[in-house]
């Protein structure tokens, strides 16, 4: 049992130590509910938290240097090896076809659509997540449009259905949302959904963090599955690199001067000078002075 645990929370991120301490004050036998709330009283957090809250080292770069540094990766991208760069996707069934539905009728067809963009894009991996009692004849008050595309995309492996039963002539279904989101986070992937999984953010940490960094929101236009280019905001990573394992860095552009030669800002020009070999940080005296073979340092001139 101690072992189970062990091995249980270090998945989760937690140090050995702080889950060993915990389990020696309750008890072998404590819920793992009562082990995870005593790591966070005692502000124990997982590596991609305690990642996330240490600040970054910043290096500072004269202003028009060509000189370029390796950026930093996105929040939550990983260099795990893998035969696809790209991730797998989770996506939302009964979020998807009722949007696609305009939120009256259960639209198959939308699901088919999102599945269809993300296979153009190459992604290999792709799961779709479904009440299991959807397979039911509609309803009057649940109508199902294009039912026949549930059955399509179960037989090549892609649709799964979450349980359910009736007990006493009364539907008990599955949360079908923590299907989903649990499989993603196990996975690595990209939740596509406009569900904002509240419930499950309180619910556990790491996946508070995960729905945060992974969530893929999306609009229908015109029967046109669209998600957005920048899933983050405006600062946030681009939709290629949100959907790759290895994101792709643009390589920076920059501005020409508007003087050009005529410039008498120097190093403090932000601009690009392409007559200044490798944007030599020297101000404008001293390129004079080195022009007309003057020494930079008086006193030097010997040493030299």
């Amino acid at each position: 049992v101690h072992q189970s645990k062990l091995d249980f929370f270090c998945k989760l991120g937690y140090g050995k130590e702080d889950i060993c301490k915990v389990l020696e004050n309750l008890g072998q036998e404590a819920l793992e509910d009562d082990v995870l709330k005593e790591l966070i009283r005692m502000g124990s957090k997982p590596q991609a938290l305690e990642s996330q809250a240490q600040p970054s080292s910043l290096k500072l770069v004269a202003r028009g240097s060509c000189s370029t540094s390796p950026g930093s990766k996105w929040l939550g991208e990983d260099d795990s090896d893998s035969s696809s760069h790209l991730r797998p996707i989770v996506i939302d069934g009964s979020n998807v076809a009722m949007s696609h539905g305009n939120k009256e009728v259960f639209s198959c067809w939308g699901i088919q659509l999102a599945v269809d963009w993300f296979r153009e894009r190459g992604h290999t991996y792709i799961k779709v997540f479904v009440p299991l009692w959807r397979k039911e004849p509609p309803r009057q008050d649940s109508p199902i449009a294009d039912q026949h595309i549930l059955e399509e995309l179960e037989k090549q492996s892609i649709l799964v259905y979450t349980p359910s039963r009736k007990v006493k002539g009364k539907r008990v279904v599955c949360y079908d949302d923590r299907y989903i989101v649990k499989v993603a986070y196990e996975k690595d992937g990209v939740i596509v959904s406009n569900d904002h999984y509240r419930d499950l953010q309180n619910e556990n940490p790491e996946w508070k963090w995960f729905i945060e960094q992974r969530l893929l929101m999306y609009s229908f236009v015109s029967n046109r599955f669209m998600p957005p280019d920048d899933p983050l905001g405006r600062h946030g990573p681009t939709l290629s690199n949100f959907l790759s394992k290895k994101p792709v860095l643009p390589e920076p552009k920059w501005q020409p001067c508007p003087y050009g030669k005529k410039c008498t800002y120097g190093n403090k020009c932000k601009f690009y000078h392409p007559e200044r070999p490798h944007q030599a940080q020297l101000s404008v005296a001293d390129e004079l002075r080195a022009k007309i073979g003057v020494p930079l340092i008086p006193g030097k001139e010997e040493e030299k």
